[in-house]
């Protein structure tokens, strides 16, 4: 059987953004998913507010959805075409029932509009006649329109010109100091990551092998899948460039069923008989530094 997810264990404390890295495939889309119930979970738990929300009734998740969002990778897939910029914005003020009229609806959408950028000409636009930068505001704009309390941000900027990603970040930092919003934002971006994260768990194949507060993960980082993920990051730098190390050899292992042991150990240098050994668990070397790795890890203890 293939585990998307597999043993996955964090906290995301208010106003704080936990940024969640690796390559495709790595189950970090299927994480964001599970906890918002998008994707039903077949073990383990998802507390919110000390409670365990996947054993929550319908109505029961329909009274919490207000706080929990999610701002889609693709901007134009995510938005329904048929629908107007208001509308679209206007939607989840109807189905929480945000606002008592219509005037305080037309009050409450411009005043999203403006807080995410959005020119009020915009209004009766549809997706399909704005850009992509625009398109994502919209979908940022639909999150926030019922003040929730967590927003899963999935690749939000991947789709974007790299002039566009920097105002969107910013844009949602500046909306988490404003709000206190929690963020779990998922790239495969470390320079993005970096830049928005106060802390980053790095997955691999399902299972999180690495966590650790953002600039120790990028001052120190120990498992060998990590130090590969960031020298994989460009350098405008010719000299940088010589020095860094290859690519990461070997095939990934086999998904369904996988072997006792690291699941990284068939691409890993530092291999040994060790790595077979059953379950390869989190250990925590130094203070908020964690990581599933029997030959890095064991170096700090």
């Amino acid at each position: 059987m293939l585990h998307a997810v597999d043993g996955v264990d964090f906290a995301i404390d208010g106003g704080r953004t936990l940024g969640v890295v690796g390559e495709s495939g790595c189950g970090k889309s299927t994480l964001g998913r599970t906890i918002l119930r998008l994707t039903e979970p077949t073990d383990g738990e998802v507390l919110y507010d000390g409670e365990d929300i996947t054993r929550f009734s319908v109505p029961q998740m329909n009274a919490i959805r207000r706080d929990l969002q999610l701002i889609f990778q693709d901007p134009l897939s995510s938005l329904n075409p048929r629908m107007t910029v208001f509308e679209i914005i206007a939607e989840p003020l109807k189905v929480f029932r945000v606002t008592s009229g219509r005037d305080e609806m037309d009050d409450r959408v411009a005043s999203l509009m403006k807080t995410v950028g959005l020119a009020d000409r915009f209004s009766n636009s549809y997706p399909h006649e704005l850009d992509g930068g625009r398109r994502q505001r919209i979908g940022i704009a639909r999150a926030l329109a019922s003040n929730p309390r967590f927003i899963v941000c999935d690749e939000p900027v991947s789709a974007l010109d790299v002039s566009i990603q920097a105002q969107i970040l910013n844009l949602l930092m500046d909306l988490q100091e404003e709000r206190g919003i929690s963020y779990m934002f998922i790239t495969h971006n470390l320079s993005v990551v970096k830049h928005i994260s106060q802390e980053i768990m790095v997955m691999y194949l399902g299972q999180c092998i690495e966590k650790a507060p953002s600039e120790e993960l990028f001052a120190n980082p120990l498992h060998p899948y990590t130090r590969a993920l960031l020298a994989a990051i460009p350098v405008p730098s010719l000299e940088a460039r010589k020095k860094r190390k290859g690519a990461i050899k070997g095939e990934v292992s086999n998904p369904v069923d996988p072997k006792p042991g690291c699941r990284f150990a068939p691409r890993c240098s530092l291999v040994s008989g060790e790595c077979a050994a059953e379950g390869v668990a989190l250990r925590e070397t130094c203070a908020g530094h964690f990581v599933a790795c029997v030959k890095t890890g064991r170096a700090h203890e």
